[in-house]
């Protein structure tokens, strides 16, 4: 059973990036779609998700901690042949890690920047 267990904290770190998208997905998501030029009144519709932000939010914030826990790792912790003991890799999860940060930073950010630009 514990070869299925994620060691590299990718998974958490894909978790982490949806639950950001979904805790913006009431502001930003219309905007997005605008901006690419659809339109129509059910857009107004996702705004549905707005009471289940919080939750979003804090299933970001606990994905994004335990892939920084599994990224950030000694190297030592990690068996031979594991993803996490490739320095390669290593350097891979942690742009890719920072780079999901960020975005999920702006989409958590976002909503309360909004009224800034009406």
């Amino acid at each position: 059973m514990s070869k299925f267990k994620s060691k590299s904290g990718g998974a958490s770190l894909a978790v982490g990036g949806v639950a950001g998208i979904l805790a913006s997905a009431c502001c930003l998501g219309p905007l997005v779609l605008i901006t690419l030029g659809v339109s129509g009144a059910w857009i107004g519709n996702l705004t549905a998700l707005e009471p289940y932000r919080p939750l979003f939010i804090g299933a970001a914030i606990v994905a994004m901690y335990l892939a920084w826990r599994r990224i950030y790792r000694p190297v030592e912790q990690c068996s031979p042949g594991e993803t996490c003991a490739i320095p390669q890799v290593r350097k891979t999860y942690k742009v890719i890690f920072w780079v999901v940060t960020a975005l999920v930073l702006v989409a958590l950010v976002f909503p309360y920047i909004l009224p800034l630009f009406y």
